[in-house]
């Protein structure tokens, strides 16, 4: 354990912890990344309850629950399990992420590390986004690995002696981000003839402080006056209008956006928006209509 608590000492500046004797609540499935979450908030000072999710998708998930129960009591952490119910079919990874974090605290720690940054990055330039998606995740105490390795959460759970559990959906191939993991990364290290996803995690840092900067500039802009929108750079005008647009977290996709910015322009007196809401230009102001 001496040698456990060096590896934990050496890593955890590369963390985003909150301050010591923060009450927390870590996301924890018993694999190594969420393991090694505890492991590092435990050794960060932090109040940790472990709160795991079982979805009754596969025969194993009782013993799953068990295994991580037991790795709780293990590093004397407190521990509750959910059950929560996800019907098998389409979308089946982003249902069962919903009903996840529908359980979930808002302010839950989860462990993605950098792997999981580089993914996302790769996931969300494959979907179209543009430069708010390829920021990827957003470092901070909720996310407070994404600045370790995955093969170091790894690491961590052979020195602290502990048997993780192994979640055969991430395996599977049916799920775009297990391929990215397994195929689409390898060959471009292989292409690269280096380690892509160190690069890919800090072109999302660049972004996201370019980002940032776009975001405050074009919170000058007033979105509902048609002709300042009309007239401003369109990378501001467009963030302007997705800010003013996004209802409930959710944000409207580009080509909502593009034809929000034909109102403004004149090229069109309304538009829709979706979920039965409009916009409508009138004497060269825009408004949202229910």
């Amino acid at each position: 354990m001496a040698d456990a608590a060096g590896l934990l000492t050496t890593l955890l500046p590369r963390c985003t912890f909150p301050p010591a004797s923060t009450a927390v609540t870590c996301a924890f499935s018993g694999g190594a990344d969420s393991t090694a979450l505890l492991a590092l908030a435990q050794h960060a000072g932090c109040e940790v309850t472990a709160v795991h999710v079982d979805h009754g998708l596969r025969p194993s998930s009782r013993s799953e629950s068990d295994q991580a129960a037991a790795n709780a009591e293990l590093l004397g952490v407190p521990f509750e399990s959910i059950e929560v119910h996800v019907e098998p079919g389409p979308n089946l990874e982003a249902r069962a992420r919903a009903a996840r974090f529908a359980v979930l605290p808002s302010d839950v720690l989860t462990g993605h590390t950098a792997d999981d940054q580089a993914e996302t990055v790769l996931i969300n330039l494959l979907r179209g986004a543009g430069t708010d998606g390829l920021a990827g995740m957003e470092p901070g105490p909720t996310k407070p690995l994404l600045g370790i390795r995955r093969a170091e959460t790894v690491t961590i759970c052979d020195a602290v002696g502990l048997t993780v559990v192994t979640d055969p959906s991430n395996v599977d191939p049916r799920f775009v981000r297990n391929r990215i993991r397994a195929e689409v990364l390898p060959l471009l290290d292989d292409i690269a003839g280096r380690d892509v996803a160190v690069l890919l995690a800090r072109s999302a840092d660049v972004l996201r402080d370019d980002g940032a900067v776009l975001d405050r500039l074009a919170s000058l802009l007033d979105p509902a006056d048609a002709k300042a929108v009309a007239a401003a750079e369109p990378a501001l005008a467009r963030r302007a209008l997705r800010a003013w647009l996004t209802r409930d977290g959710y944000p409207p996709d580009l080509a909502t956006v593009n034809r929000v910015l034909d109102v403004a322009r004149g090229a069109n007196r309304a538009c829709e928006i979706g979920n039965g809401r409009r916009v409508e230009r009138q004497h060269q102001l825009l408004r949202i209509v229910d």
